[in-house]
């Protein structure tokens, strides 16, 4: 463990800050986001969880991952992938276990995606222990908590007097406390002040027995906009959609980008095949494949949950569609 205080912990961001690209917590007109800074003094201390998660560091909502310029008969290919590093600070654990959950389909099958696993191995992740359960959370029913090092490289704990604990997890982690200036006292860990009530979360197989539940699944669905923003928040989510698009016409010659964006699977349009047939026409079936894919689909595949228990998705939802209702109802059937 190593002992730092509110002055040291920020003469070291303002460090990190100088060495790499520091992304951190920062209020953005009254709502607390993860954005860039450029040193300690604008990062935010304490905060709530930030109303989005950070893997849009690691999976950009918009990716130029290819460029191509034509000129006459000559085509020349150029991969993106750029070359920086960068340190995520105050990351709340269930953002940390979101990447985890993506991991294991970028990084763990063959072959992985090569551009996050890109930013992943140039990413460090120092992580900032929860004082208490936020609106809608639920981690602790999926495996997380509060105060979970597992999946980050450093973990960061308020503690009494104004000291900062600071929990080194893996060897990047290591590294970067090197520069840390240390305190001279030491402090105990601040509680976490309450604890939300446990969610039931039932297997795969017990998911797929209720597929063809559909008042189940109208109950809930019949609500939906299909706006979306339950996936844009959600740490887990990263299906995408690759288009080409021309950035630059001159006489003989044309440059392209191919880039990669975010997609949604409650979105109308996300399985319209080129006949214009959808095999999820209606609101309640794509809302339906939502949960499957993070509860069944998802962990029959790839090994984790598709859900950490951020609460994000029930805060956001402008229906009050709540995900740990419809865990409930699953259960009871």
């Amino acid at each position: 463990m190593r002992y730092a205080t509110r002055e040291g912990l920020l003469a070291w961001l303002d460090r990190l800050a100088s060495e790499a690209d520091l992304i951190a917590p920062r209020d953005v007109d009254g709502h607390v986001l993860y954005r860039p800074v450029r040193s300690g003094a604008e990062v935010l201390l304490e905060y709530e969880r930030p109303e989005l998660s950070a893997k849009e560091f690691l999976f950009p909502p918009t990716e130029v991952i290819l460029r191509v310029e034509q000129r006459g008969k000559d085509v020349a290919l150029e991969e993106v992938l750029p070359d920086h590093r960068q340190v995520i600070f105050g990351l709340r654990p269930c953002d940390a276990h979101g990447l985890a959950a993506i991991d294991a389909l970028f990084i763990h099958q063959d072959p992985p995606d090569a551009y996050y696993r890109h930013h992943r191995e140039r990413t460090t992740l120092v992580g900032m222990a929860c004082t208490r359960m936020w609106d809608g959370c639920f981690c602790t029913s999926m495996g997380g908590g509060p105060a979970d090092p597992t999946h980050l490289d450093v973990l960061v704990r308020p503690a009494e007097d104004g000291i900062y604990i600071l929990q080194p997890v893996t060897p990047k982690g290591v590294a970067i406390l090197e520069s840390l200036p240390l305190a001279e006292v030491r402090g105990e860990p601040c509680p976490v002040e309450e604890y939300s009530p446990p969610v039931p979360v039932m297997p795969p197989e017990k998911w797929r027995t209720l597929f063809e539940e559909s008042r189940l699944w109208m109950r809930h669905g019949e609500r939906c906009l299909s706006c979306r923003i339950c996936t844009y928040v959600c740490p887990t989510c990263r299906c995408y959609d690759v288009v080409d698009r021309v950035v630059d016409v001159r006489p003989g010659w044309v440059r392209t980008e191919r880039i990669r964006v975010w997609d949604a699977c409650t979105s109308p349009n996300y399985r319209r095949v080129a006949g214009g047939h959808n095999p999820r026409p209606t609101n309640w079936e794509r809302l339906r494949n939502r949960f499957m894919c993070k509860f069944c689909y998802y962990p029959e595949d790839f090994g984790p949950l598709g859900c950490v228990g951020c609460g994000r998705c029930i805060v956001a939802c402008p229906v009050e569609i709540d995900i740990t209702e419809v865990m409930e109802d699953v259960a009871r059937v």
